[in-house]
């Protein structure tokens, strides 16, 4: 079992929960494990092919094809392309 942490209300929102468990039989990696749990965790992926997610697998940053196996927590936040380093939206002038 692989436990997701969601962070972020957008991706919260995109998949209704905070935390889910999924099954991963063999290692797989971050984007496979999202691809192949489509009905609680598909509403991810176009976050994840604009890059506005942050992924971490056990406290380590990592990337969409970083290896996942049973038994390891994978957190994936929400990094919005348009904020700037400080936070706050681009604005134009």
């Amino acid at each position: 079992m692989v436990k997701v942490l969601v962070f972020g209300l957008t991706l919260r929102d995109a998949v209704g929960e905070h935390e889910i468990d999924v099954e991963s039989p063999t290692a797989t990696t971050v984007k496979k494990l999202v691809e192949s749990n489509q009905a609680q965790l598909g509403a991810l992926l176009p976050f994840m092919q604009k890059r506005e997610v942050l992924v971490t697998v056990n406290k380590r940053v990592s990337t969409e094809d970083s290896p996942v196996k049973d038994g390891d927590v994978v957190k994936l936040s929400y990094q919005s392309t348009n904020a700037s380093v400080d936070g706050v939206r681009d604005i134009p002038t």
